[in-house]
């Protein structure tokens, strides 16, 4: 007779719960900070608004901790805090701002759109009881991302917001479709190359003493480098067609695990981009700014990323402290520049303490990635880890000079309802695969088999 041992990791529950609640600490913490240093004054209602805080903190736990009781006990705090962070830092620009200005506010639509984020994010939890069955929908999903980035050129919905047609409007309310469709395209590709990948990991000749691929194996990427550029062309949308690109080129890289393929993938971004720099002016301009923001030529453009590094300039090390900068100097500095706001007022140890969270994050993401028994949780898994990864890449490296300036947000703490709604959902993916990830194993002492539990 076998004997049967079960391997049960810790669920982590207790832990995510003290971390939950020092994530909170923080944010409130944060919030009376700028309260004191622009008014003066603890906030009125802060008891109120710390409660509802942690209520919806706490809730969320819940579910976790009797629905998916084996998720990453990380991924939830960090979420809670970075979203929280972005909200006081909203708030604090609000306070800078005239009570008349057109951002007068956006504080409590954003704490309005977080609560739907979250509220959207357990509701993915509930209904998504195994995330094998988003690979039955993997062409409908496809699809269905393809349509979501066509949308804001259809007429009469699509509006055009600083230079890019990535909006659609209906009434007083305006959405951005392309985030939706990064979490869409992501389960579409890791649906698509897990059955491909045997295909696409067949060898072809070798080139400087690089193994490369079949030519007929060359169409999936090439189609998605046209696609990238038909977004950049039609929607003047830089960061969207870096961003969908480059998220294929690692799943695809994790799927097949040659490396071939990223070089193809470089050499294809590079010729997009010199292409791009020759025919499409609003190109030209972002490298402009970013090779010489001070001059006249970039302050006729924009003078936000000038304003903006003179900003993180005068945080120096330690910052100004929250709510004695003036990050309201700096155009968008609520959606596109929160960073160098950040910068302002914490200064470069305040930011990169914001920047390892990111970091934390995406290493769990990975970790879950890993740990998953099937391909299609490991490729999805993957590839919204490295989604998050690229985007705070991407929009440092603009703020910052180290690529040009590309007009994405940065998820959980910029201002908006989209990008809020589709970063929810995909920690709640990501809570929901590393649960599978995480469940006990049960090994056969006599065989030495290892099996999961199916709960």
């Amino acid at each position: 007779m076998s004997a049967i041992t079960s391997l049960r990791p810790r669920r982590g529950r207790n832990v995510e719960l003290l971390l939950l609640l020092f994530a909170v600490g923080i944010v409130v913490l944060a919030y009376v900070s700028v309260e004191a240093a622009v008014h003066d004054a603890v906030p009125a209602g802060l008891l109120t608004q710390a409660g509802g805080l942690l209520a919806i903190a706490i809730a969320f736990h819940l579910v976790l901790r009797f629905r998916v009781s084996y998720a990453d006990p990380l991924l939830l705090p960090i979420a809670t805090l970075l979203n929280g962070l972005g909200l006081v830092m909203i708030h604090r620009i609000e306070l800078a701002r005239p009570e008349t200005s057109a951002t007068a506010g956006m504080a409590m639509r954003q704490l309005t759109w977080s609560t739907l984020a979250v509220v959207m994010a357990v509701v993915v939890l509930l209904w998504l009881r195994d995330h094998r069955m988003l690979r039955r929908y993997t062409y409908l999903t496809g699809a269905a991302g393809l349509a979501l980035l066509l949308l804001p050129r259809a007429p009469w919905i699509g509006r055009e917001i600083n230079g890019a047609q990535i909006w659609i409007g209906i009434g007083p309310f305006s959405f951005q479709p392309g985030e939706v469709a990064k979490l869409m395209l992501a389960i579409f590709f890791a649906g698509y190359l897990v059955q491909t990948r045997d295909a696409l990991s067949i060898a072809g000749r070798k080139i400087l003493g690089v193994t490369m691929p079949r030519g007929r194996d060359l169409g999936p990427i090439l189609l998605m480098w046209l696609l990238s550029l038909a977004v950049l062309a039609s929607q003047k949308d830089l960061g969207s067609a870096l961003l969908f690109f480059g998220l294929f080129v690692a799943m695809l890289y994790v799927a097949t695990e040659r490396t071939s393929w990223i070089a193809i993938g470089l050499i294809l971004a590079a010729a997009g981009a010199y292409a791009a720099f020759h025919v499409f002016t609003h190109v030209q301009e972002r490298v402009t700014l970013w090779l010489h923001p001070f001059s006249a030529e970039a302050k006729a453009i924009s003078t936000q990323l000038a304003t903006g590094l003179m900003g993180m300039a005068s945080g120096g090390m330690l910052g100004n402290g929250l709510g004695q900068g003036r990050p309201d100097l700096t155009p968008w500095a609520e959606s596109d520049f929160i960073v160098a706001s950040f910068g302002e007022e914490l200064g470069l140890i305040g930011l990169v303490a914001i920047l390892m969270l990111y970091v934390l994050l995406v290493e769990r993401g990975f970790r879950t990635a890993i740990g998953v028994r099937d391909g299609f949780g490991k490729l999805l898994a993957a590839g919204l880890s490295f989604s998050i990864a690229l985007q705070c890449f991407v929009v440092v490296g603009g703020v910052t000079r180290v690529i040009p300036l590309t007009g994405l947000t940065m998820p959980f703490l910029s201002q908006g309802g989209s990008s809020l709604l589709a970063n929810w959902t995909l920690i709640a993916l990501l809570l929901r695969i590393s649960d599978q990830a995480r469940q006990p194993i049960i090994e056969d002492a006599t065989t030495g088999s290892l099996q999961a539990v199916v709960r």
